[in-house]
Formats: C-alpha cells, structure tokens, sequence
C-alpha cells in the first residue's frame, strides 16, 4: 500500500527500529526492494534521486513506484531523494510522490530555513511528508558533491531552530556518514545524534548508510535513527550480479537473464539490511 513516509517513520520512532530507503533507477531495483520488503515483512520506502529521475523520466519512475506501492502487500512510501530544487520537487508532487527532500543545506542556516518552509508550505497542504537536511555530508550523490573539506557536521542547536521553524516531518543529520564508497571504515558520532534525537524530537535520517558497519547501525538505531538511505550497496550488488552472469555465459544476449541475477543479489542485499535495521515484521 501507498503511504506517507511520515506514517512510516513515527511508527519506527516509537517502536525503535529504521525504515530503509532504497534508491531505484529501474525496474529490476524496484522489483528486488518489494520482494525483499513482501519477504521480510518490512515496511520500506522507495526513493528516487534527481539524477534517477533525470535517467529514468519522472512519469517512468513515479508509475514504477506507484504500482509496485499500491500492489505490495507491505507498506511502501514513494520519496524523492536529495531535491535541491524548488521545481523538481514540486514536480514530485504532481506525479504522485508522497514523501519529499528539499536540500537545502548547501545555503547558510538562514536560508536553507526559508527554502525548506517554501517546500513544507506546499507539500502539507497536499498530504505529502518533508525531509530537509541540516550540516553537509561529504561524497557524490550523482551530481551533489561535497568535498571531505567541506562536510560539516550538524550542529545540535542549530537542529532545534531549523525543526522548529520549518515544521518538517523528519530530518537527516550529517554525523560521520558520506555519500559514496567508502575509503576506510566510518566513524559516527553517536553522542551527536542521542543529543539531537532528545532535542529535536522527530525522526532522524542517516544518509550515506552504505559501508557502515551493521553494529554502528544498530547503534545509531537505538539512538533515534528512523530512516536509512541505501544506494551504492545495491549498486555493487547490480554490477557483481551482471559481471558474474557474463563471466560464465559470455555469449548471452537475452537482457532478462542477464538482469535476473543482478535483481536477486540486490533482493538479498536488501533482505540482510532489513535484518539491521530491526524493521523485519513491522509492516
């Protein structure tokens, strides 16, 4: 069923576990995230990018989204991920997206307030759920980059003053996380997001997930996490799924079982973060 990623999220708040966010492109990743969620029982939000949507087309990926949503027998939300721009989101919206990100943490904090407000105005007048971001979190998000340089972390009272005046459903932190593959192992700061959690009070979203360690997750779960972004580790799994096919069937030209591999790596992928993320029989 189609819903909210508000609904998703304040049932994951209260009952201490994180919903995953999984980035789709194609249909093949949108059938491996609702399998994996129908087989976990686990409630799951499918999120395109704007470099997706700019692959795909935006009627493709909100009809892949819609059907997959209203055909699964768990709940699924339908959120488009990183919008940095007043138009596309509001673009999101029309086609039927139910869940939003307005980033606007590029501005300095006076003006990534007004832009998130301009978004919450519209979006809940309509229904539809607000995701912003507040501190820079490092890497490539197809075409956001953000150089370890300039990443910052997010500051706590700050949070109090964005959430407050913007009224946003929920709100992705940067807290050690970063876009990407990862060169060395993650290190999060978890006294951070326990502080902005009691401070704050809505669901926090940890973005750059993939790489990190299950036990850091599981961690930073128990510490208000509510939502995970997971991009680049479906991406691996896609491409060894395709590379191993091809490896041994170099002569194969039928893309249905080329692709076939690929979408069960990622369905099992995807099954093994659930588990980590504590949302296996929440749906």
């Amino acid at each position: 069923m189609l819903v909210t990623g508000r609904e998703l999220l304040l049932d994951a708040q209260k009952k201490g576990y994180a919903v995953g966010a999984f980035n789709v492109n194609n249909m093949e990743i949108v059938q491996a995230i609702i399998e994996a969620a129908e087989e976990t029982n686990s409630p799951v939000i499918l999120q395109a990018s704007q470099g997706g949507i700019k692959y795909a087309g935006i009627e493709y990926i909100a009809a892949l989204g819609k059907v997959a949503a209203e055909k699964a027998k768990v709940p699924v939300a339908l959120h488009l991920d990183h919008g940095t721009d007043f138009d596309q989101v509001m673009l999101c919206i029309r086609h039927g997206f139910t869940s939003v990100m307005i980033d606007g943490s590029r501005f300095p904090l006076e003006e990534n307030i007004a832009y998130t407000k301009k978004v919450v105005e519209v979006a809940k007048a309509v229904g539809v759920s607000v995701e912003a971001e507040l501190g820079k979190i490092g890497g490539t998000e197809d075409h956001i980059t953000v150089d370890e340089r300039d990443a910052t972390f997010t500051d706590p009272d700050e949070a109090v003053r964005f959430v407050n005046e913007t009224d946003i459903d929920f709100l992705a932190v940067a807290v050690g996380t970063a876009h990407g593959v990862y060169k060395g192992e993650p290190k999060l700061d978890f006294d951070r997001i326990k502080t902005i959690s009691d401070m704050v009070k809505i669901p926090l979203v940890l973005h750059g997930s993939s790489g990190v360690p299950a036990e850091a997750l599981k961690k930073a779960i128990s510490l208000g996490i509510c939502k995970i972004n997971i991009d680049t580790d479906l991406r691996i799994a896609f491409t060894e799924g395709v590379k191993n096919f091809l490896k041994e069937n170099p002569d194969n030209i039928d893309p249905r079982k080329i692709l076939a591999p690929a979408k069960a790596m990622m369905k099992e992928r995807i099954k093994e973060k659930m588990e980590v993320f504590g949302s296996v029989n929440k749906a």
